[in-house]
Parts: structure tokens; sequence; C-alpha cells
């Protein structure tokens, strides 16, 4: 096996090319083909020699060359068996082949600490994110490219129209911000629509994090309707929990801080013990 490097757009569609394949658009497959980019997105994962790095989709490798290059460890999840020649002449990854929206990503992974740098597939990458964070604490740092629409959802902040439950669950299990924006052009294929790479540090979650989260996916499920109008298939008494909570039960979810849905959690835990 002979590792490549990090690779160019020409690159990308030789090494597509003697292979005889091409990107597919079921699986969203967009590879990342742009050098310099892909090599910042590694120095953000903050990884070296003796640390652990999953990537989700590394689809020519490029990404996970760049990982290498650290001297990290990689463990790659690819979808798409047809991509396994590329990967075993490009990189020295550990290959697993599997959907990693499918699969128990915490018993791939095991023990230890690692890292979640990846490329995402557009059509899946929201909940693959979501969900490492809320089941799989062995992942200290995330470096997810996704679209651009996705990952201000995942950051946005209370009042602003892309805040949402993705914004809740990121906010309650870490520290996000977007550190890299990414043109169409950087891929193969060109999608019609812009990136970004999110970093999300994981801080310790609160105990009542799961029920909160709960309660704010039934919130923004009638996002529009006042707090008394959205829980009221979620508390016996919704107005006596937003009460108890500090909170107006005319308020909206939207208004509503992610800290507020774990105040909501804690009283509906005093007012109902049976769901505390």
């Amino acid at each position: 096996m002979t590792p490549g490097g990090v690779q160019s757009r020409s690159e990308v569609k030789a090494l597509l090319a003697r292979h005889g394949l091409s990107p597919d658009k079921r699986l969203g497959q967009h590879f990342l083909a742009d050098p310099n980019i892909t090599r910042k997105i590694a120095g953000l994962a903050g990884v070296g020699p003796g640390d652990k790095v999953v990537e989700v989709g590394p689809g020519t490798g490029t990404l996970t060359v760049a990982l290498e290059e650290t001297g990290a460890s990689v463990t790659a999840i690819e979808v798409d068996e047809s991509l396994r020649p590329i990967l075993e002449e490009v990189t020295n990854a550990g290959l697993v082949f599997a959907d990693a929206a499918e699969i128990d990503l915490g018993d791939i992974l095991g023990p230890g600490q690692w890292t979640f740098v990846s490329n995402l597939p557009y059509n899946v990458g929201t909940s693959i994110v979501l969900d490492a964070l809320r089941n799989v604490p062995q992942i200290g740092r995330f470096v997810a490219m996704v679209q651009l629409e996705v990952a201000e959802r995942l950051v946005s902040l209370p009042g602003n129209k892309t805040y949402g439950l993705p914004s809740v669950v990121t906010s309650l299990h870490g520290v996000a911000h977007i550190a890299l924006r990414v043109p169409p052009q950087v891929f193969v294929p060109q999608p019609r629509v812009g990136s970004a790479v999110v970093v999300i540090d994981r801080r310790p979650a609160h105990r009542l994090t799961p029920r909160a989260i709960e309660i704010a996916a039934n919130a923004f499920n009638q996002r529009r309707k006042m707090l008394r109008r959205s829980l009221a298939g979620t508390f016996a008494d919704p107005v006596a929990v937003a009460d108890r909570a500090g909170l107006e039960p005319t308020a909206r979810p939207e208004d509503l801080d992610p800290t507020d849905f774990i105040r909501l959690a804690d009283a509906e835990a005093a007012l109902e013990p049976e769901h505390g």
C-alpha cells in the first residue's frame, strides 16, 4: 500500500476515472478537492501523534491523508463500498464500510478519547452530528463540514430564524462556532450551495439534558405557538411548569435559551415527579 497525498481537483477526477467511478448523487457525495482547505480542516482538529480520529464519509481519502499527516490514527467510515480500492490505495486508515447513520458509532470506536473530523454527506450531516453529540461521549471535539444552512442552525442563538432543535442539542452538549466558510468550487462535483466547517467542543451535559431535548423537540414541533399551547401534550399543566421555571407561558420556543429547556425539565421533575 502506497499512501497518496492531499488531492487537487484534477487528481480527484483522475483517481475516480482510473477506478471507473463517479460521485453518487443519491449518497450526497461531493468530494473535497482543495489541498489548502483540506489542511485547514485537519489543522482545526488539533490532533497529532497518538490521537484517535473518526472520519465519516472519507470519499477519495484526501482529508484522511491530511489527518494522517498530523500523525493521528484515523478510522474512516464509508457507506460506499465501491470506494474501497481508492481508500486502500491512498490511505493507511482503518476502514469500516457501513452506513454511519445506522451503526452504533460508540461501539465501533470503543473506549478512549476521539476527535470527529468529516466532510459530511449533505443528506445525513445534521443527524450524524447530533446523534454523536447525544450518544457518543468519547468524541470530545467535532470538526464537521456541512451545508452552510446546517452550520448556521447548529450555532444559532434564540430569536434567529435559524434557531431550533439542532441549536438546542448542540448548545446543551458543547460550545460551537463556524470556523471556516467554504465555497462550492472546492468540491467535485460542485454543490449548488455553500458549505461551512463547524467546530464543537464537548462540555459536560446536565443530568436533565435528555429530557430537556425531548421537551424542546415537542415545543419546536409547533414553534409558532406559545408554550402553554405547544407543550400541552408534554406537561399535565404547562402553565404551572412554565411558571415554576420562571418563564412566561406566552413565550414561544424560539425565544427560549437552551438552558431554559433545562429549567422546564427541572420544574417538571418538581411538579410531576413521575417524569423527573
